[in-house]
């Protein structure tokens, strides 16, 4: 659903959604001194019972650390999402943003239970190996899909091996890997 306001053009509404959304917790957190980020949108090992655990695993993808982080992930988010929302449809294409949500921050909350996750890397990383995954016809496996899966994943996991650099390669490995099942699994 494309809505004209004016000369301007609301063309992806998840993608701009979004990015808004995420805006506004940046901005938020900034006045709360990084409280509100820690509270709701970064997710950690806690406790099932707590209905903030929820909260906080689909909304880590909308905290960021600083200006840094929020627009070194928007910037890629809002080249990729157009085009992805357009290809997949917007219903289809929140699906594959929140089950990459999910399958990270629960990645992170078993196997890292003394570090926090934020930030929406992981699920831009699933954009970028599923927009290389776009041009696949009749069954076939582009070599761009290949060469970004072999660049991207091939480096993030060497970067994740003895380094504890506050990057959160583990999330950036799985969004990778969700982007290309996506794209795998999902014929248009």
């Amino acid at each position: 659903m494309k809505r004209k306001t004016g000369k301007f053009q609301y063309n992806s509404p998840v993608t701009l959604t979004f990015a808004l959304i995420s805006l506004g917790v940046l901005l938020l957190g900034n006045l709360t001194n990084g409280v509100s980020t820690s509270l709701f949108f970064c997710t950690y090992k806690s406790s099932w019972s707590d209905p903030l655990t929820y909260m906080r695993l689909f909304g880590h993808v909308l905290g960021h650390a600083n200006w840094n982080h929020f627009s070194g992930n928007m910037v890629l988010f809002l080249v990729l999402g157009p085009m992805l929302e357009e290809k997949y449809g917007s219903k289809l294409f929140l699906k594959m943003i929140v089950l990459t949500t999910v399958v990270s921050g629960i990645f992170y909350m078993v196997f890292y239970p003394n570090s926090a996750l934020l930030g929406a890397s992981g699920i831009v990383f699933m954009m970028i190996v599923l927009s290389s995954a776009a041009g696949m016809k009749e069954g076939r496996i582009p070599i761009t899909l290949l060469l970004v899966v072999i660049i991207y994943l091939g480096g993030e996991a060497m970067s994740s091996v003895g380094t504890e650099d506050g990057i959160a390669h583990g999330a950036h490995i799985l969004g990778g890997i969700c982007g290309a099942g996506f794209g795998l699994l999902v014929k248009r």
